[in-house]
């Protein structure tokens, strides 16, 4: 499936001075071509390449693929001040959310990052837990014992209902019907594979016409619920802690209209898709893998025997976060990093300029052989101490990295273990669709086909 610079060592050489190596011999005619055509094979050439630093060129974006963990680390931490999220995202997603707090840069995403930090403290999202849990074994009950069954849908449904009650604590219904549609018109927009990804949204493209339409229901519904919301009297406020409440407690100037609808809909569109794919990804593991599967119902069974989980729960879980964590390897939804230079940098013994785009994969990282055993095999009993203990830092890095690493981290990996430990407990899943999964590189790295497993009730 994947590419994993065989036979390259370590530690390989470059000569001062050298250019990096490009993908095809008309870069971009090729790379615009290869990108439109397969771009998941696209990055699999990429890992074909004996270097670590490789160039491209797709519809006139001069970029750079980087591909060993020290480079990775330089760009989002060590030197993390002399990059920006740069021209390519501005670009595609700018128009959805340019105020919200992905895209911002500077003093200014500073302020907002840690105006919002506090709702996703540690302790915080400790008090979702049982929400998250309530709905997963709601989802359970709608599971029919022998019935095959489509899982991201399942999926889908299962994390917006949690979003819905911890962003902005109103019912699925509320949003839903708004918020699906925007999601699957902007699958398809920034899908690379589409004409429409390399155009203005001012382009009245079907794909366009039908963003923007569902763009203006979901703000008309998220008005409608922050209106409703300042209606409120201040006791009531008050005794809400969803992160809504906190975003309205701020002063205008720092979460202003546009700023606010921008960022619930980062939020959203970030924590409901990336979450649901981790856990279609899960069941369709598991569902392959009888043998990991018993293994994580066992530990499931010894520790909680029957009961709930809670968040203190998870400490006893070893396996399960073990299961999570060689998910995210396998099946990073947000497959790449993007950043840019803000001035002429060295890499490697590369110059970059400041107008190169620099793409930074977990797709091909997260598979390379340099650092993992048979790495395309779902192996949860890699992730040992030791193991973890040697693997370079920004080998695996699923939810970025550095000052800019996810802000909702802890809240999905919560989620996800939450959701799998209730559901697992009264479910056992068996393969219906067979690997290898058809991948689509689109917003998140997403199925393209239905992931289908067949439930049994344990």
């Amino acid at each position: 499936m994947c590419a994993h610079q065989a036979g390259r060592p370590a530690d390989t050489p470059v000569t001062p001075g050298d250019r990096p190596p490009r993908l095809g011999r008309l870069p971009v005619v090729d790379n615009t071509v290869a990108m439109l055509r397969d771009p998941l094979a696209f990055y699999d050439r990429v890992g074909d390449h004996e270097a670590d630093v490789v160039g491209y060129n797709v519809a006139g974006t001069t970029g750079y693929f980087l591909t060993h963990p020290d480079l990775i680390e330089q760009v989002l931490v060590t030197d993390a001040s002399d990059y920006e999220k740069g021209a390519l995202l501005q670009r595609t997603l700018g128009e959805f959310v340019g105020e919200g707090l992905f895209l911002l840069e500077g003093e200014e995403w500073q302020r907002q990052r840690t105006a919002l930090q506090p709702a996703f403290y540690r302790d915080r999202i400790e008090t979702y837990g049982e929400t998250m849990t309530d709905f997963a074994d709601a989802t359970a009950d709608e599971w029919d014992d022998g019935g095959v069954l489509d899982v991201r849908p399942s999926m889908q449904a299962l994390t917006l209902r949690i979003l819905g009650k911890t962003l902005l604590d109103v019912e699925i219904e509320t949003t839903a019907d708004a918020l699906e549609p925007l999601l699957s018109a902007l699958r398809h927009r920034l899908d690379p594979r589409t004409l429409s990804a390399y155009l203005p949204l001012w382009v009245p493209t079907p794909i366009n016409r039908r963003v923007n339409r569902s763009l203006s229901a979901f703000e008309a519904t998220l008005d409608d619920i922050v209106a409703a919301r300042r209606r409120e009297d201040e006791t009531t406020r008050e005794a809400r802690d969803d992160v809504l409440s906190l975003l309205l407690s701020m002063d205008e100037e720092t979460m202003d209209r546009e700023r606010l609808g921008d960022q619930l809909l980062t939020f959203l569109v970030a924590g409901h898709d990336t979450t649901s794919l981790t856990l279609s990804y899960a069941w369709f593991l598991l569902a392959t893998h009888p043998q990991i599967q018993r293994r994580l119902h066992e530990e499931l069974d010894e520790t909680l025997d029957g009961a709930t989980p809670t968040p203190a729960d998870l400490f006893e879980l070893p396996y399960l976060d073990r299961v999570l964590s060689e998910v995210l390897r396998l099946y990073p939804p947000a497959f790449t990093v993007f950043r840019q230079p803000t001035q002429p940098v060295s890499l490697g013994s590369y110059e970059i300029g400041p107008d190169a785009q620099l793409t930074l994969p977990q797709w091909l990282v997260h598979r390379d052989e340099r650092w993992y055993d048979d790495p395309d095999a779902f192996r949860p009993d890699r992730w040992t101490d030791d193991f973890e203990s040697t693997l370079p830092d920004y080998a695996y890095y699923p939810f970025g990295g550095g000052p800019r690493h996810c802000i909702g981290m802890r809240f999905a990996r919560m989620e996800a273990k939450l959701a799998l430990a209730t559901i697992a407990q009264r479910f056992a899943v068996e393969p219906v669709t067979e690997p290898p999964l058809e991948l689509a590189m689109q917003i998140t790295l997403s199925p393209a086909e239905p992931i289908q497993v067949r439930v049994r009730e344990r």
